[in-house]
């Protein structure tokens, strides 16, 4: 099995500092990328087989697909303003560039397609903002393609957590195809941590320990979850954030939360 830590590279001559493969990572569905592009870098790319999730996480670009020029997006500079990003959906079988226009994070998220939806801006107002939990297991929440908006298989959302929280908790699960109830999904979590010398932990397990790994996770890693539970926990003083990509064989997210933990849904 690959590891499920991912640490950030000096950035190659794409700006590439995170690269995740289905075949780096063992597995079918999910690829992620990050690139950090100078102003006026430009990334030239193909989307292939992939339906791709352009996700500016801090900084502006115009971003061009075809006859689809979605000019000078972006309004979030730090990932900590806690404001909803834009991004830009683009199917498989696509060329597109993306040019910064400011210094840029891009995080470039991919699942297989299907041909079956155009390019498209996704602005910050049409990006559901909720809160979940409550005491130290409140986070926030940003819905970028959350299954009720069009994709054939992608689901990425973004999650806030503030300093000393916990976050994916109770501990979930999604790694089986058992409709209505569970579905199989792989998943990555791009963790930010503000500031960024701090850190955060992540345990990944299953219900027989046979995947049990606890890592702490510094700003800039990526967390590779196949399958089992994945809770994280924020350190006193350091809030985080991550971006999470998911996709299966289904495009629904239906989790099951740890038996032994379930009392805390109704715990006051």
């Amino acid at each position: 099995m690959a590891s499920l830590l991912v640490r950030p590279t000096a950035p190659d001559a794409q700006g590439t500092v995170i690269d995740v493969t289905p075949e780096s990572a063992g597995w079918t569905h999910v690829g992620f990328r990050v690139h950090k592009l100078a102003k006026g870098q430009r990334l030239e790319a193909s989307s292939d087989d992939q339906e791709v999730c352009l996700v500016l996480l801090t900084g502006r670009a115009t971003v061009t697909c075809g006859e689809h020029r979605f000019e000078d997006i972006g309004q979030r500079m730090d990932i900590f303003e806690q404001i909803p990003p834009y991004a830009v959906y683009l199917p498989n079988g696509v060329s597109y560039s993306v040019e910064a226009t400011t210094d840029l994070e891009l995080a470039v998220c991919a699942a297989p397609g299907h041909g079956n939806h155009a390019p498209r801006l996704i602005a910050p107002d049409n990006i559901k903002q909720s809160t979940r939990g409550q005491g130290t297991n409140t986070r926030h929440v940003h819905d970028i393609l959350p299954e009720t908006e069009p994709a054939d298989s992608l689901l990425v959302v973004e999650v806030f957590t503030p300093a000393g929280n916990w976050s994916s908790y109770p501990p979930h699960k999604h790694d089986v195809d058992n409709l209505p109830h569970e579905t199989l999904l792989e998943e990555t979590y791009y963790h930010r941590i503000n500031p960024e010398q701090g850190f955060a932990f992540q345990r990944v397990y299953t219900d027989d320990r046979s995947l049990d790994e606890t890592m702490a996770v510094e700003n800039g890693c990526c967390v590779l979850v196949p399958k089992g539970y994945h809770p994280v926990g924020a350190s006193h003083g350091y809030s985080l954030y991550y971006l999470n990509v998911m996709a299966g064989p289904k495009r629904a997210w239906k989790f099951h939360n740890d038996p032994d933990h379930e009392w805390l849904m109704n715990a006051g």
